[in-house]
C-alpha cells in the first residue's frame, strides 16, 4: 500500500468555450471521459481511495471562482482530502499565475499530492525541472489559449453588434427572440402593452415610484417574474420566496431605453479582462447603436416627451392627492427652477397657484406667482390659436393618442387576471404534491411544514392581487371612465373644453413664467409646421 494512504479528490471541468472548439476536442475533454480516465487510474493504485468527485460543468478556466472547486478546497482545508487528480493542467485552470500558486505553494503547504494524468505530472515524484520549468510553461500555454479564445469571442460579438444583431441571452422586457433567428427581436404584445402604459403614465405626470406602485398594486408581474412565468431560465433569479416587484429603477430603465424606438443599443458595459467576471460601464459615446433593427413599441414623439419630463420627476400634490397638470413643464423664467403648486386660502374660498420653488425655499429669486386656472386658460388659448394657424385637423388626429378605448383597458386587466390565476394554481399544485413527497420520504416533516407555508402564502398573494384586478374591471365597466372617445371627439374638446395632460405634453415642451405674468412657451412641432411652408 506504500508509506502513505491518499484520500483522493477527482476534479473535473468543462468550459462552454470547449464546446466551440470542435468535435474532437469536445469528445476528449467531456466530463464523462475525464471521469473514466481518473477512475481507472485510482483503481490501479491501491494506496488511493476516491473521497469525492468535484465537477464544474460549464465554467471557464480563466479563474477559480467555481462552486465545486471551492467545495474541494474546503474539504482539503478540513483534512478530508490529501490528493487531487485532474485529466490535464488545463482542466485544473488556465490562469498560469493562480494555477502555479495552488500547485507549487498552497497544495505542498497543505501536504496535498497533485496529479495531472495526460501531462504526466505528479508532485509526489516530480523533480525540480518539472516543477520549476515544465509546469509554469504548460500553465502559461493554457493561459494564452484562454486569452485567445476570449479575444475571438469578443471579435465575433463586436461584428454581431455592429450588424444590429441581439447577442444578449435574454430579450429586453417588451420583446422576445424570434423563433427563426435568435439574434432578432420581435414584439411581445402583452409586455409591450405594459411598456406603452408605463410611457403613458409618465406622460400623465406620474412619478417613477408612483408608476412602480401602480404596477405592483395592479398585480402586473415584474420583468423577472414575467420571464419566469414564460418558462425562461432567467439567470437573475429571485432573492427569496417573495414575488419580485417593480421598482423605480426598473421603470426608469424602461423609460430611457432606446430599444423601444426600434433601435438596437448594445455594448454598454465591458469586462475588465478575460480572467474577471466584473464589468464596468462604458461612456455612451462608445455604445454600439444600430437604428431600425426591429419593430418599435413607442413613437419618437412619446419617447422625446418622456425624456423631457424625466428631467423633473413628478410628485403627488399634498393638496389634491394628484399629480399637477403642469408637472415637469412649468419653470421660473429667471432662475430656471420648477414652479411648484401651492394652495391659497382666503375667507371661504381657496385657489391653486404656482410659485417659484427657489423663492419657496427662501433661497432668493421672486415669487412669479400665477393662478392655475388662469394659466390653463392662457395655455389652452395659445395652443388653440397655434393649431388653428399651423395644424390641420388631419395632423391633430394623427398625433393624438388612440389608446383611450375602454375595451382595450378591460382586455389588458383580464389578461392579467388569467396569468395570476395560473400562478396561483401552480402553487396550489405544488402544495398538494408535498403530501406524496412526505409519504415517500423525499422531504422531512420540517421541510414539509416550511414549504407548505411558503406555497400557501404565494397562492394567497396571487389570489389577493387577482381580486384587486377584478375590482378594477368592475369599476371600468360601471363608470366607463376610460372610454373617453375617439380622436375626433378629442379634437372638438380642444376647441370647446381645453387641452388634457397628454395633448399638453404632446404640444408643449416647456413653459416659462416671468414676473408681471409674462409667459414664454416652447412648442415641439414648430419646425414641422415651418416645413409645411408656414413661416
Amino acid at each position: 500500500m506504500g508509506d502513505k494512504y491518499f484520500l483522493t479528490a477527482m476534479y473535473l471541468r468543462l468550459s462552454r468555450d470547449d464546446n466551440d472548439v470542435g468535435r474532437t476536442k469536445t469528445e476528449s475533454d467531456s466530463i464523462g471521459n475525464q471521469r473514466a480516465l481518473i477512475r481507472s487510474y485510482i483503481s490501479e493504485n491501491p494506496d488511493m481511495e476516491l473521497y469525492d468527485i468535484y465537477a464544474d460543468d460549464g465554467y471557464s478556466g480563466s479563474n477559480f471562482d467555481r462552486p465545486e472547486f471551492k467545495r474541494m478546497i474546503g474539504d482539503i482545508e478540513a483534512g478530508a482530502v490529501n490528493c487531487v487528480i485532474v485529466k490535464d493542467l488545463s482542466r485544473f485552470g488556465r490562469d498560469y499565475i493562480e494555477s502555479g500558486r495552488f500547485i507549487q505553494k498552497i497544495f505542498p503547504a497543505l501536504g496535498v499530492r497533485f496529479i495531472a494524468l495526460t501531462d504526466h505530472y505528479d508532485s509526489f515524484n516530480a523533480d525540480m525541472g518539472e516543477s520549476g520549468i515544465v509546469l509554469p510553461v504548460k500553465n502559461f500555454i493554457n493561459d494564452s489559449y484562454c486569452r485567445d479564445i476570449s479575444t475571438k469571442v469578443k471579435s465575433q460579438f463586436a461584428v454581431k453588434r455592429k450588424n444590429g444583431e441581439c447577442i444578449a441571452p435574454f430579450a429586453v422586457y417588451g420583446y422576445r427572440k424570434s423563433e427563426s433567428n435568435k439574434n432578432r427581436l420581435v414584439v411581445d404584445e402583452y409586455a409591450a402593452g405594459i411598456v406603452r402604459k408605463i410611457f403613458a403614465w409618465k406622460t400623465e405626470g406620474n412619478a417613477i415610484l408612483a408608476i412602480a406602485d401602480k404596477l405592483n398594486q395592479s398585480g402586473v408581474l415584474a420583468p423577472k417574474e414575467y420571464k419566469k412565468s414564460m418558462g425562461e431560465n432567467y439567470k437573475g433569479g429571485f432573492g427569496g420566496p417573495d414575488v419580485s416587484l417593480w421598482s423605480s429603477a426598473t421603470v426608469k430603465r424602461i423609460l430611457t431605453n432606446e430599444i423601444y424606438l426600434g433601435h438596437m443599443v448594445q455594448g454598454k458595459t465591458e469586462k475588465i479582462n478575460y480572467k474577471l467576471k466584473k464589468s464596468i460601464k462604458k461612456p455612451e459615446k462608445d455604445w454600439i447603436k444600430v437604428k431600425n433593427t426591429h419593430e418599435p413599441i413607442v413613437s419618437e414623439e412619446d419617447f422625446l416627451i418622456v425624456q423631457n419630463l424625466l428631467k423633473t420627476d413628478g410628485r403627488i400634490s399634498p393638496v389634491s392627492g394628484e399629480t399637477g397638470f403642469f408637472t415637469g413643464i412649468l419653470f421660473c423664467g429667471d432662475c430656471k427652477e420648477q414652479m411648484i403648486r401651492r394652495l391659497n386660502r382666503y375667507k371661504n374660498s381657496q385657489k391653486l397657484y404656482y410659485i417659484c420653488s427657489t423663492k419657496n425655499r427662501g433661497e432668493g429669486c421672486t415669487r412669479h406667482g400665477i393662478q392655475e386656472e388662469t394659466l390653463k386658460e392662457l395655455v389652452t388659448e395659445t395652443v388653440r390659436k397655434f393649431t388653428d394657424c399651423f395644424m390641420d385637423e388631419e395632423l391633430i388626429l394623427r398625433e393624438t393618442p388612440k389608446t383611450k378605448n375602454n375595451r382595450v383597458q378591460i382586455d389588458f386587466y383580464n389578461t392579467e387576471i388569467e396569468k395570476l390565476e395560473k400562478e396561483k394554481d401552480k402553487y396550489i399544485t405544488l402544495c398538494c404534491g408535498l403530501d406524496d413527497d412526505l409519504k415517500e420520504g423525499i422531504i422531512t416533516e420540517e421541510e414539509y411544514d416550511r414549504l407548505k407555508f411558503r406555497f400557501n402564502r404565494k397562492a394567497e398573494e396571487y389570489e389577493e392581487i387577482k381580486n384587486r384586478q377584478k375590482e378594477t374591471v368592475k369599476k371600468l365597466l360601471k363608470t366607463g371612465d376610460l372610454s373617453a372617445g375617439e380622436p375626433e371627439k378629442m379634437t372638438k374638446d380642444l376647441k370647446s373644453k381645453g387641452i388634457d395632460r397628454y395633448f399638453l405634453c404632446l404640444m408643449v415642451k416647456e413653459i416659462r413664467i416671468f414676473e408681471g405674468r409674462r409667459i414664454e412657451m416652447e412648442l415641439y412641432f414648430t419646425d414641422g409646421f415651418r416645413r409645411q411652408g408656414v413661416d
